[in-house]
């Protein structure tokens, strides 16, 4: 062998130096993240099977609903073709699309978090100062991708095998693979971005391409055949054909993505310094802008703000144009008339399924607000506020532009996925509307626990993601598994008038609103008073 490559190959056992040290940090800063995305992603789809048992207990309901979606495209374009009549083959088919999806949100997040957001941070370049290689950070955001992936997918397998050992283990690896594709995907946005934010929002854009992809293959096919269905990883997981005669072959290509986007990552981690990126930022101009706290939030959010009000009018859309094709799907199935009646309240089935749709999209966008609130934690931790603080601006004047941006953005975004709903449906557009806007103080409730932690305890504020896991998990998984009033009554959507169809009731609404208020107030006198990071 020669010298030249014996002097190479210490050299690159070196750059992955420390990798180990950088998992075991990472999975410690995620310790709440990554387990409540994981628990609310198995929880969703384990609960399936016998939610559709309660709906489809015998073999001939189970073969009119697939009868029924092969002649529907708007919902196959909502939640994908069923492949089989099993109720394993209904579990992957009701669960399969929002599992991959959750699985691709939790693994770029994780990964960009330890990357992108370390280097901007500064917090990177202390650590490449050590005895740490060049390609370890991004070696362990991947593996820490990769744990939460594999536990996801070690449960669900776990959970579904007693409805059949092949399919469950397909539809595990085919859930964790959609994950790892787009863990992938943000590895390759952080190196060529140099914002935290924009490689979230870019890879986050991917994901949604590859929704709508599959979305408009699904349409026009009722076995997922279409080319626009095989363009998307999504897709892939429905051609996985878990309990309907699994395609082994698929988790090729899972596999092969993974493997060409790491090795693209790579190569970019590689030819690239510490901080710098492909796609630098373009300087601003020599006079600033700005001229108050509320002005710099705006422009640090208005990206995401932009990006998730586009996803609920388009989700308001394509939801108002189901609402007549569920009601007829549904048809006499006097179980999944009760999920929608619990879901949505007593009224007709149409205005329940707008009720429920309008919940729904109420427990997503308490995500937003989380997010939008969690902003003032990362430009603390980063250094970035300290600068801004150290002029004529004080913690509550700067803390309130990006509290505006969250509690003013949810608002927004409840009224376009109100504005969505009603173009959809075509129908008592100001009642559709109202049922939209009604979800808007429990939405802020989510949010003002999340202004409460991040004000008197900062250390533990990435919990209020718990908080809205919980509510989405109790909103979404409630309903259909018939839990007690007591546990529904947990989250403040609990509480909610059941709009369209059902009357107002003011007290609850007007109640969530005023704790919203002192959630927000108790926030901001604790960080008022405690010291800030450093």
């Amino acid at each position: 062998m020669s010298a030249a490559a014996l002097a190479v190959r210490p050299t690159r056992s070196r750059q992955f130096a420390g990798t180990g040290i950088l998992l075991r940090f990472a999975l410690r800063r995620d310790r709440v993240m990554i387990p409540v995305w994981v628990a609310v992603n198995a929880l969703m789809v384990l609960s399936m099977p016998n939610t559709l048992e309660g709906l489809y207990g015998t073999p001939a309901e189970r073969a009119d609903l697939v009868a029924q979606m092969a002649g529907n495209s708007s919902l196959r374009a909502m939640v994908g073709p069923v492949l089989g009549d099993s109720l394993g083959a209904l579990t992957a088919w009701r669960a399969g699309v929002y599992a991959g999806a959750l699985a691709a949100v939790a693994g770029l997040l994780v990964v960009v978090r330890h990357t992108r957001d370390e280097e901007e941070s500064g917090r990177q370049e202390l650590v490449a100062s050590g005895m740490v290689g060049r390609r370890a950070s991004l070696t362990a955001a991947l593996l820490a991708a990769a744990v939460a992936n594999g536990v996801l997918a070690l449960l669900v397998t776990a959970g579904l095998a007693g409805r059949g050992a092949a399919g469950a283990l397909a539809f595990g690896l085919g859930i964790g693979g959609v994950g790892m594709v787009f863990a992938t995907t943000a590895a390759i946005m952080a190196q060529l971005t140099e914002s935290a934010r924009l490689a979230r929002g870019l890879t986050a854009a991917v994901l949604g391409a590859a929704f709508v992809l599959r979305a408009a293959g699904d349409s026009v096919t009722d076995d997922g055949s279409s080319p626009l269905t095989w363009a998307s990883p999504l897709g892939w997981l429905t051609n996985l054909r878990a309990f309907a005669g699994e395609r082994w072959w698929v988790l090729g290509l899972f596999a092969g993505a993974v493997l060409v986007q790491g090795a693209v990552a790579y190569a970019l981690a590689g030819r690239r310094d510490l901080g710098m990126s492909f796609l630098p930022s373009r300087p601003g101009p020599a006079a600033g802008r700005l001229g108050s706290a509320g002005a710099l939030a705006w422009r640090l959010q208005r990206g995401g703000v932009l990006g998730w009000s586009t996803g609920f009018l388009l989700a308001g859309l394509v939801y108002g144009g189901m609402a007549k094709g569920a009601a007829e799907l549904v048809g006499d199935n006097e179980g999944a008339r009760e999920i929608f009646r619990r879901m949505g309240g007593q009224s007709g089935l149409t205005d329940a399924f707008l009720a429920a749709m309008a919940g729904m999209l109420g427990l997503v966008a308490a995500l937003f607000i989380v997010a939008s609130v969690l902003r003032l934690h990362g430009e603390e931790t980063s250094g970035r506020a300290e600068p801004v603080l150290a002029g004529a601006v004080g913690r509550l004047r700067w803390a309130a532009g990006h509290l505006a941006v969250a509690f003013g953005g949810a608002v927004v975004l409840m009224l376009l996925a109100g504005a969505g709903l009603a173009l959809g449906h075509g129908e008592r557009a100001g009642a559709v509307l109202g049922a939209c806007l009604v979800q808007v103080p429990a939405v802020w409730v989510v949010g003002g626990v999340a202004v409460l932690l991040y004000g008197l305890l900062p250390r533990a504020a990435t919990a209020a993601w718990g908080v809205a896991g919980a509510a989405l998990l109790i909103g979404w998984v409630g309903p259909a598994l018939d839990v007690p009033r007591a546990v529904l009554d947990l989250s403040p959507f609990g509480h909610l008038p059941k709009l369209p169809g059902g009357g107002m009731e003011w007290p609850p609404v007007l109640v969530l609103t005023a704790l919203a208020a002192a959630l927000v107030a108790a926030g901001l006198a604790g960080l008022r008073r405690r010291d800030m990071t450093t």
